[in-house]
């Protein structure tokens, strides 16, 4: 079953960008959205509590384009990393704006991560006032760079 979250507030206007969360962990996922709402950003936002779950949906095309992907590495069934090689081994996928969030410090995880070419490794531990910072770079580049359709 796909979680979807939509924002109170659907007048103000935002760049088209859906948000596509991959983490198994419940809090930090209400923590996240908490955050876009705290941030008024509206962009929709569909969660996978792990990489099985996310592909399947990547690939019955349930995510509409364009999506940025916040995974998670820590996770059952198969963790961010796993995740990664299938989707850049997938043509269809291959193209997807992933960001690491994650509470792995870990110098192999963050070279292993950049080695399946995401475009940031950010820190979970820093789900506190300097998350809003954190949420609001995502929002810049999203408005400023263009995503694949």
């Amino acid at each position: 079953m796909i979680e979807q979250y939509y924002p109170q507030n659907k007048n103000q206007e935002f760049k088209h960008v859906n948000i596509f969360i991959v983490d198994d962990d419940d809090i930090d996922t209400a923590a996240l959205k908490r955050t876009f709402h705290k941030l008024k950003l509206l962009n929709p936002i569909y969660r996978a509590k792990d990489g099985m779950e996310a592909l399947a949906l990547l690939r019955a095309k349930e995510i509409p384009a364009p999506y940025i992907i916040l995974l998670d590495l820590n996770m059952p069934r198969m963790n961010g990393l796993e995740f990664l090689e299938e989707i850049r081994a997938d043509h269809e996928l291959t193209h997807s704006v992933v960001f690491v969030l994650t509470t792995s410090k870990s110098d192999e995880d963050v070279l292993a991560a950049y080695r399946e070419h995401v475009a940031g490794y950010l820190l979970k531990q820093r789900m506190d006032n300097e998350f809003m910072e954190v949420v609001g770079l995502l929002n810049h580049y999203w408005r400023i760079v263009e995503l694949p359709e």
